[in-house]
């Protein structure tokens, strides 16, 4: 009897830990943080689609399961720091390269009538272009939100990245980010009682 350990290898998420080169607050799983970008990526498309105009042809649902699946490769490759990942272009290419077969190596693990498909999740392949923006600015908007929550508990040591989302965010030039950061983000700065008095 064949067996596929795909998902088995997807579940290995929650033992990899983002944010490796900061002194956490908090630590913060794979798991966790492409669970987060999913939520966020769903809440821009409906946000495209109601509220900022841009929505046509944005399928919510679609986005929403590619960011659950955006950064599976680094079950494989580990979660390479940005300082590292971003230092110049040879060292850009060739981790492209890496994520890429790593992500043909993982969809391999599952029936060869499924794999097509997983791999155009694993590599993002499955969206527009539109939708793929909305899914690195959830990315990024993950990312902030975890300064955020670091820089809340009074841990400086994610000032400076925190300025650099929102710096990257703002260049993306993206309405339904711009949307959220004005709109959703300041409450990421609330207790539960704030959150919830009057709500429920």
């Amino acid at each position: 009897m064949a067996v596929y350990p795909f998902s088995a290898l997807l579940s290995r998420m929650k033992y990899i830990t983002r944010w490796s080169l900061m002194r956490n607050g908090r630590a913060e799983s794979l798991s966790e943080h492409t669970a987060d970008a999913a939520l966020l990526a769903h809440i821009l498309c409906l946000i495209a689609q109601k509220c900022t105009g841009t929505g046509a042809g944005i399928r919510p649902d679609t986005v929403a399961a590619a960011a659950l699946y955006h950064d599976a490769p680094e079950i494989l490759t580990g979660d390479l720091p940005t300082p590292v990942k971003y230092k110049n272009t040879a060292l850009r290419t060739a981790y492209k390269a890496l994520e890429h077969e790593s992500a043909e190596a993982m969809a391999g693990l599952l029936p060869a009538e499924l794999q097509e498909e997983a791999l155009d999740y694993l590599t993002g392949t499955a969206l527009s272009d539109a939708e793929r923006k909305l899914l690195k600015a959830a990315d990024r908007l993950s990312a902030l939100i975890k300064c955020t929550e670091e820089l809340q508990a009074g841990n400086r040591e994610f000032a400076a990245a925190h300025d650099q989302q929102l710096a990257a965010l703002h260049a993306m030039e993206c309405p339904e980010a711009e949307y959220f950061i004005a709109h959703m983000l300041p409450c990421y700065a609330q207790n539960l009682d704030e959150l919830t008095r009057g709500r429920f």
